[in-house]
């Protein structure tokens, strides 16, 4: 069989139509053997796909971004969605069936300040009508880190993707609140990425069929069903908070029919950006994103 190389910026149940592609046979089902992993410690899935030592990779229109403001080429190019929606969850110390935003004021919150996240946590508090200087931000490191804080007392709230917050939910230790991604809306989020000239070959064309079928998949099969497909990725995560998370994420509408990074989410992105005053201009559309391999 043919061998794919996937590497994922973050691990979550967020990026299931990626990982069931996997998980679920369908890149067998193409002639491909694929093997998957988070970046390790100081290598970026960027960096990764420029040096050749990945094919595809999980990132964010928005590093792009980050290359572009340093007038970088963009050999990198994003040619299919994962999520059109934010996938972070603020939890609170007690249930809360009444939260608003507002309720943030004065409170400390440990919010997970890689780039991104960062910037879609404060623009989902200015959809809020909350200016993010009126709360206690808390810089407590990676997603781990971050948990391990929370569950040791600091800390009023807590900015995790699931099933982190749900396991914190299950376990007693905090009570889910808020949805960034209902808060935003659609945004191009999560992609995948791949050097130009490797979605020129045979094997981006049959890792994109692939894709296509564990996309659908998750899109339509009962929660429970994906979570047991998907368990061994998620080894340690209880099996019924992998399926809450996995069915809290079809409804809110993160994984839609369309493989396609569209024109309006994108547009979305580039004002959560420069509402962070990250970038400095509106980078163009067709320097970021090409169509899906079957479709050229």
């Amino acid at each position: 069989m043919a061998q794919i190389r996937i590497m994922v910026s973050r691990h979550s149940a967020f990026y299931s139509p990626l990982i069931a592609t996997l998980a679920g046979g369908f890149l067998r089902e193409e002639g491909l053997e694929g093997t998957y992993a988070p970046a390790p410690p100081g290598v970026s899935p960027w960096s990764a796909l420029m040096a050749g030592s990945t094919d595809v990779a999980q990132l964010a229109v928005s590093a792009s971004w980050r290359s572009m403001e340093n007038e970088e080429s963009p050999e990198i190019a994003h040619f299919a969605q994962i999520n059109e929606r934010d996938g972070f969850f603020i939890a609170a110390r007690a249930p809360d069936p009444g939260f608003t935003w507002d309720k943030l004021k004065g409170r400390s919150v440990l919010v997970d300040h890689f780039g991104q996240p960062l910037a879609m946590f404060k623009y989902a508090a200015h959809k809020m009508n909350l200016d993010f200087a009126e709360i206690e931000p808390i810089d407590a490191g990676e997603p781990e880190a971050m948990e391990a804080a929370f569950r040791a007392g600091q800390g009023d709230y807590v900015h995790l993707q699931g099933p982190a917050p749900q396991q914190l939910e299950k376990d007693g230790v905090g009570h889910v609140v808020a949805s960034v991604g209902a808060a935003i809306g659609p945004v191009a989020f999560s992609s995948l990425a791949a050097h130009r000239r490797w979605l020129e070959t045979e094997t981006a064309l049959a890792f994109m069929r692939a894709y296509r079928k564990g996309r659908q998949y998750v899109i339509g099969s009962p929660a429970a069903e994906i979570a047991a497909v998907e368990a061994d990725f998620f080894k340690g995560v209880d099996r019924e908070v992998l399926a809450r998370t996995i069915q809290t994420y079809q409804d809110l509408g993160c994984w839609t029919p369309e493989v396609e990074i569209s024109r309006e989410s994108y547009a979305v992105g580039l004002d959560v950006f420069q509402h962070s005053e990250v970038i400095t201009k509106r980078h163009a559309y067709e320097d970021v994103v090409v169509p899906p391999p079957d479709q050229k």
